[in-house]
């Protein structure tokens, strides 16, 4: 029978691989899988799998607008070595070498792949003149030299990008194999081993139906989390962010409800971004070569170089880590030298002098289209504000914070790694959870410590800077090592540990709540037995924005304001059971809620766990205002017991694995 609203009609299916999400990173797992598929099928097992999205794939995830440059691209000029040094001291010194060694040297298998299947990416002639993908210069496999608009940069033509890396993975899954508009809220464990993965459940947006999937293994890459802080560009800007507004953190809470080990989600990032707007900065630093000033055209980088020197040895690389860049440009701002301005005039000007009048065209129409492409809120605001870059500088200012795994921020899920690069297999710290494995490799590649489920992309935590072609290689390492989860696991079969009606019950609860109490108030939002999941989300946005260093007190916190995030997060979950859903639409924005919460929790109990300040620019504790590398150079990890509601946080010891001391050279 066809569902109604409140009364949703319960479809379950079983598949032995899900793959949850539709951005990057299952794009290149649902690319990849197939071949490993048949591969298994050849040795006479059959496997099948099926995606599922809580949009439409073809401008689902990060890269849904498109994008103006592929920002993880090895080529010829580096090894994954250099790489994995660059990730490291861009987060301050904490990450997995194996993780980032790894995917260095599977990146540009994707980047070869897009450009096959028909993005169009900027190439130099033998002249040194610069072209756009239209020329029909060699491809990238064949020797092509891109233009690189930094040392791991090269730029494309992307308003289609997401369009054309969703078709390669729709072919090979099939259409048959992908429901869109079905939203995964919660993962269950099996009724035999809790510290395994057995299914999910999700509902539709657009019609009155719950899906449950019993399933041997699942990819959970349903991206980062944005829009947990109250954001500078309030009202109709609220969905301006440059990272896509819709990722609620549910990669990270359904992984953590799961049992799933998290690590460094004290990490945010806080990009700088073109005021109001938020349009994106990296084409104009780095292919631009645009300088950024305060008011009285002060490069402030120069001005304040001393700084970096408080923050050895990340301040001393060539290029100074994310964050501190961002401590200079506050010092900036809080002595009152703002605002600051990205310096468009001079850099237009200067590349009229060595370019031809051609390129110097086709980059005055990449000024405009950089934001066309990634971020088209910036345009309008150019226009409205009558902005022409090369006549009249441009506002920059820190964001709200985001966290995430993918871009330059490594928060996420701690994951099996590689076992060919002399990774640690033994705990040297005290403290860790005894059920939880020892070392970084303990099963299969980019397995969480929850057997069967794997992440990628955002997902991964301490292994920041993939970017979009590093989110899809790693959705490909993914499916590989799934099929031969499968394979050796062909005799399990999935139970739930919890039954599917107490489970339909769950998620349509705020449904309920409505029904039972609508006609209680003559005014529908006002009424004293629910709260509406916007206002839920503004007391969120509020509590994290003033307690846990947000934008409203420059990005500071201590931990006496922890400790009072932490009691009204706790009023706030209290109050959160009593969400409504007046429609599908608002079912969806009460389930992001529930996992914006969980993510916030986490945030908050890591900054609180970790007594330093690792990440200057991105938040400071005031009462630990240095970077203690002796105590604190460690992963900070936690679990969550969802019976208990309570997390558990740990050290995790830090090893270098590729020699560092190149960077300071």
């Amino acid at each position: 029978m066809a569902g109604e609203f409140g009364n949703p009609e319960v479809i379950e299916e079983d598949v032995d691989i899900l793959l949850i999400g539709g951005g990057m990173a299952c794009c290149g797992a649902g690319y990849e899988i197939m071949r490993w598929i048949d591969a298994a099928k050849g040795a006479g097992t059959d496997i099948s799998v099926k995606l599922v999205d809580k949009a439409a794939m073809d401008r689902s995830g990060a890269v849904a607008q498109g994008l103006s440059a592929i920002n993880t691209y090895i080529g010829t000029e580096q090894d994954p070595a250099d790489y994995a040094r660059m990730v490291s001291n861009d987060l301050m010194g904490i990450t997995r070498d194996d993780l980032t060694y790894d995917l260095g040297r599977h990146v540009d298998e994707s980047v070869h792949l897009f450009e096959e299947w028909g993005l169009p990416i900027w190439k130099t002639d033998e002249n040194g003149e610069r072209h756009d993908g239209s020329k029909g210069l060699p491809p990238l496999a064949e020797g092509g030299k891109p233009v690189r608009s930094g040392k791991w940069q090269i730029m494309i033509n992307g308003e289609s990008y997401k369009w054309i890396v969703a078709e390669a993975a729709k072919k090979a899954l099939g259409v048959d194999n992908i429901e869109e508009r079905i939203f995964i809220v919660k993962l269950i464990n099996d009724k035999n081993d809790p510290s395994r993965v057995a299914g999910a459940i999700g509902f539709s947006t657009r019609d009155h139906k719950v899906v449950i999937y019993k399933f041997k293994a699942c990819l959970l890459a349903a991206g980062g989390c944005v829009n947990l802080f109250r954001p500078r560009s309030v009202g109709e800007g609220q969905g301006r962010a440059w990272y896509p507004v819709w990722n609620a953190g549910s990669t990270y809470a359904m992984a953590a409800e799961a049992g799933a080990e998290l690590t460094l989600m004290e990490n945010r990032f806080v990009p700088t971004r073109f005021k109001d707007g938020y349009g994106p900065v990296g084409a104009w630093f780095l292919l631009f070569k645009a300088k950024a000033t305060n008011a009285y055209g002060e490069n402030y980088m120069e001005r304040n170089a001393e700084m970096l020197n408080d923050y050895p040895p990340y301040g001393q690389a060539a290029v100074p880590a994310s964050c501190l860049r961002n401590h200079l440009m506050l010092k900036e701002m809080k002595e009152g030298r703002g605002p600051i301005y990205m310096d468009t005039v001079t850099a237009l000007a200067t590349l009229r002098e060595s370019l031809s009048p051609r390129e110097v065209k086709h980059l005055e129409a990449e000024a405009w289209e950089d934001f066309l492409d990634m971020c088209i809120g910036q345009c309008g605001i150019w226009v409205g504000e009558n902005i022409e870059p090369e006549k009249k500088n441009s506002e920059l200012m820190p964001t709200e914070p985001y966290l995430l795994g993918s871009h330059s921020g490594c928060c996420g899920i701690w994951v099996s790694g590689p076992t060919d690069v002399g990774a640690p297999t033994e705990e040297t710290e005290a403290g860790v959870p005894d059920h939880l494995p020892s070392g970084w490799n303990w099963g299969y590649r980019s397995m969480t410590t929850v057997s069967g489920l794997f992440t990628a992309g955002d997902g991964v935590g301490a292994s920041g800077h993939k970017f979009s072609s590093g989110s899809h290689a790693e959705g490909r390492l993914c499916a590989k090592s799934m099929v031969k989860y499968v394979m050796d696991n062909q005799d399990y079969q999935p139970e739930f540990a919890e039954s599917v009606d107490d489970l339909v019950a769950e998620i349509y609860q705020p449904v309920k709540t409505f029904l039972e109490h609508k006609d209680y108030t003559t005014a529908i939002d006002i009424n004293p037995h629910y709260i509406t999941p916007k206002m839920l989300q503004f007391r969120l946005q509020k509590i994290m924005d003033e307690y846990v260093a947000g934008v409203a007190t420059y990005y500071n916190t201590n931990g006496h304001m922890l400790d009072v995030a932490e009691e009204k997060l706790g009023m706030l979950k209290e109050d959160a059971v009593k969400m409504r859903a007046n429609d599908l639409h608002e079912l969806l924005r009460a389930w992001e809620n529930y996992h914006r919460i969980l993510t916030a929790e986490a945030h908050m109990k890591h900054i609180q766990f970790r007594k330093e300040s690792r990440y200057p620019g991105f938040y400071y504790r005031t009462d630990y205002n240095l970077v203690d590398e002796e105590n604190w150079h460690c992963f900070v990890n936690s679990v969550y017991d969802k019976e208990t509601k309570q997390w558990t946080c740990f050290k995790r010891a830090h090893v270098d694995l590729v020699d560092k001391s190149k960077l300071f050279k």
